[in-house]
């Protein structure tokens, strides 16, 4: 007998998501995964002035602030051949891993945390225990049974309010929790001092970008003046700060962060499920010269299939066979093509004809989401974390490759223990430590650059409008904490006349495609344990492993509010 349950909306994320899944004999043998609003950004900045657009669009997301700010000014940089100055390049590299850092740590404790850690189970710890596992694992100051007994004591004070906001609707007690109490306990900590944390490293961006979230940014470079003497600029003063939240970082996830998953991991490492789909994407990014040069790319693209980590195809982002969109099972205007359309070519036409409040089961077999399917070559692809590790290990990266090898051998586990839930959450970890090690080379880099009297960081090459051509197309990419995000424009006449992003929770929350491959959500959720269908903590913790992020995936939103619930469709 088959048991239909509905999540809607998936909480702890960003954006709005419905997850459909059957479930027999405490298996999940079928999954849909839904993104349920539309917003039509893309829309909205045409016949606008290409040098405006990403201040538009980077509102597409407000947890991951700052990439589509900058995967849009380099679609306009490329269509127009512009070359940017090496501080401008350093300066959005620092960025970029100062926002890496902060988005995985918040992600783990604040969004994917309580996946893990059973709350209720925490106030039955021994603080005293509690101490000594804290300090057997790290020299993190904050490990006192005094200091754990106070956080027992909040939490516990929190519980009993009545009021227990996030709490309010764990599942405390759950079969599918492994830790003991003593771990549920380091974990709340350290959930409530990332809390603080995470507004530190935030800085960095209101330094270089004036605010965060939301950052300046400008075509041509950094809107960032450089002026070590004066109190107007960036001087010597906030670099300095901007390297102090550079250390507490690699502080922060050396002593906490790391230490924590793979004490985490060591008692969930036997729930090698939700691998999902075996095939990874990555355009590469975080160039240390220039973004066309990807051998100095701190990430390395490319394409790796069915795990055959013997080989890795390359990817080219502007080549109509290598990536396409198709809406056959979204809500949009149909398409020409089964394949799908490249984003130059793609539309956003909304054609919603959908379910209607109360929501019924959604129909696989018909449209039944506001995200589209793109695909690499035809095939459905996992982006993030996992895909990139797994592409830089495929190619003999030999940073990330020891980092890996290093934190299985750790764990005892064999290399095709990441294709799994918990190996998803492990690579996010170690690309984290990877991203706050980096930041500081780039601070340096940074550092000397200006000391040897380099200030520059915009230039206004190809600024004048006179100087572009009457027609031009751009392809802008970038890492962001979710996957490879990409930006395509065509500009025509000085305006822009198409755009179109594709983000790495589209590729993720994708519906199936018109020849019924799965997306990677649906795919991953296949086989996965349910110990109760009531409450679907499996089902969560796999979601949350990719931290979606569908507000960015769907580009209207009814005015019918919905509370968050778990609905059985079928006896």
């Amino acid at each position: 007998m088959s048991t239909r349950i509905v999540i809607d909306p998936v909480t702890r994320i960003e954006g709005h998501l419905r997850i459909e899944a059957t479930i027999e004999g405490e298996r999940i043998t079928d999954a849909v995964s839904a993104g349920t609003t539309f917003r039509g950004i893309e829309k909205i900045v045409e016949n606008r002035d290409p040098r405006d657009v990403w201040a538009f669009v980077q509102r597409i997301c407000g947890v991951c602030t700052h990439v589509h700010a900058l995967a849009s000014i380099r679609a306009v940089e490329d269509a127009f051949a512009i070359r940017i100055p090496k501080n401008a390049n350093t300066i959005r590299n620092i960025m970029t891993t100062a926002q890496f850092v902060q988005d995985h740590v918040m992600h783990f404790y604040h969004l994917h945390g309580l996946d893990w850690i059973d709350v209720a189970d925490a106030l039955k710890a021994d603080p005293v225990q509690t101490s000594s596992l804290a300090q057997s694992i790290s020299a993190w100051p904050n490990s006192s049974a005094g200091y754990f007994r106070d956080t027992q004591t909040k939490i516990k004070n929190f519980m009993d309010s009545g009021q227990q906001g996030i709490f309010a609707n764990a599942y405390g007690g759950h079969p599918a929790y492994r830790l003991p109490p003593e771990a549920n306990l380091l974990g709340l900590a350290h959930y409530l001092e990332a809390l603080l944390w995470q507004k530190e490293i935030a800085k960095i961006h209101t330094i270089f970008g004036g605010k965060n979230p939301h950052p300046n940014y400008l075509v041509g470079g950094m809107a960032s003046a450089i002026n070590p003497d004066n109190v107007n600029g960036i001087n010597m003063e906030r670099l300095n700060l901007v390297k102090r939240k550079i250390d507490e970082a690699q502080v922060f996830v050396d002593q906490v962060l790391l230490p924590d998953i793979l004490t985490f991991a060591k008692y969930y490492k036997n729930d090698l499920w939700g691998g999902g789909v075996r095939n990874y994407l990555a355009y590469g990014g975080v160039p240390a010269t220039d973004i066309r040069d990807p051998g100095s790319y701190l990430f390395p693209g490319g394409a790796v299939l069915d795990r055959d980590l013997s080989r890795v195809y390359e990817v080219d982002v502007k080549d109509g066979r290598h990536i396409q969109e198709s809406v056959s099972h979204a809500w949009y205007q149909d398409d020409d093509s089964a394949r799908g359309l490249h984003p130059w070519e793609g539309r956003t036409e909304p054609a919603y004809d959908g379910p209607r409040p109360p929501y019924t089961q959604l129909d696989e077999s018909k449209k039944y989401s506001w995200i589209k399917a793109p695909r690499w070559q035809g095939k459905s692809m996992e982006m993030g974390p996992l895909a990139r590790l797994v592409i830089a290990y495929a190619r003999e990266h030999k940073e990330i490759k020891e980092l890996t090898d290093h934190a299985l051998k750790t764990l005892e586990l064999p290399l095709n223990a990441l294709f799994s839930t918990v190996g998803r959450t492990l690579a996010r970890a170690l690309e984290t430590k990877y991203c706050a090690d980096h930041m500081a080379g780039f601070y340096a880099d940074l550092l000397s650059n200006i000391r040897a009297g380099d200030t520059q960081t915009w230039t206004n090459e190809r600024w004048d409008p006179a100087t572009w051509p009457s027609e031009s197309q751009g392809a802008g990419i970038c890492e962001a904490p979710r996957g490879s995000l990409g930006h395509w424009l065509k500009i025509k006449n000085g305006k822009v006349s198409s755009y179109q992003a594709v983000v790495p929770t589209t590729w993720n929350a994708s519906p199936r495609d018109a020849g019924g491959q799965k997306g990677p959500y649906e795919a991953a959720l296949l086989d996965t344990p349910v110990v109760d269908s009531e409450q679907p903590l499996e089902i969560l913790r796999t979601i949350h492993s990719f931290d979606p992020c569908s507000a960015c995936a769907v580009h209207l939103l009814t005015l019918e509010g919905k509370p968050a619930w778990v609905r059985i469709l079928s006896p």
